[in-house]
């Protein structure tokens, strides 16, 4: 095993990738939808990541993590001249997606169907306006908290490839998570939280619906913190 492949071992910040089998439809989705929308990171990266999409855009924006995809349809769907790209590991959300996407096919939406921190390795410097990581696997368990995706290296990687002013917005209902992510951003020389009270971090973001795992914890009793950091 070479060194990068040994580093990428330790970066495992999900647990399984498959859960129940595909449907029919499900599988043909992501045999007929996907192989247009993945990104290659095995090829160049353009140097304007606008050139990714088949729309006309002004930002780009990287959700890490989408799940079924609710709420990366929703913002693509608002914001037509977003280009977005979504990360999603697990099979099983890459299928609903694929689904989605052969019903109402957004011309501003690529995916990446593996380790977002192959993708985030690819991504030109300075090449990103927003990042989006929402309710993350919090890996509650003390000696897992190594592979929580918001860690010393990934917002590294985060500062290399967004724009000055860009936004890394987080969202959590798990307070030992949020604590963490706000201990580490606030060590990382790249980013400033800029909230003021409380109302800051307790109000949704603009526009925000909430995703089915927000509605889960509102229902168990656990409320939602919405952190936003931007690149100094």
């Amino acid at each position: 095993m070479t060194e990068t492949q040994r580093t990428r071992a330790t970066e495992a910040f999900w647990g399984r990738r498959h859960g129940k089998p595909l449907r029919p439809m499900q599988a043909e989705a992501m045999d007929t939808v996907l192989p247009a929308r993945l990104v290659d990171v095995t090829t160049p990266a353009p140097q304007n990541l606008r050139a990714l999409f088949d729309a006309e855009t002004d930002t780009v924006r990287l959700e890490i993590g989408f799940g079924g995809g609710e709420h990366l349809l929703r913002e693509a769907e608002a914001h037509p001249r977003t280009g977005f790209i979504g990360v999603e590991p697990f099979v099983n959300g890459m299928a609903k997606m694929a689904m989605r996407l052969s019903e109402a096919p957004l011309p501003n939406i690529r995916l990446f169907h593996d380790d977002a921190t192959l993708l985030l390795d690819w991504l030109p410097d300075a090449s990103l306006d927003w990042i989006d990581l929402l309710y993350p696997d919090p890996w509650p368990k003390k000696r897992h908290w190594k592979r929580r995706f918001v860690s010393d290296k990934n917002l590294s990687r985060f500062a290399r490839i967004l724009k000055p002013g860009g936004r890394f917005c987080f969202a959590s209902d798990i307070d030992t998570y949020v604590d963490w992510t706000l201990i580490h951003a606030r060590d990382h020389e790249a980013f400033e939280w800029p909230a003021r009270s409380s109302l800051d971090w307790l109000t949704p973001y603009k526009g925000w619906a909430p995703t089915r795992y927000e509605e889960k914890a509102r229902r168990e009793g656990r409320s939602s913190a919405y952190l936003t950091f931007i690149r100094r």
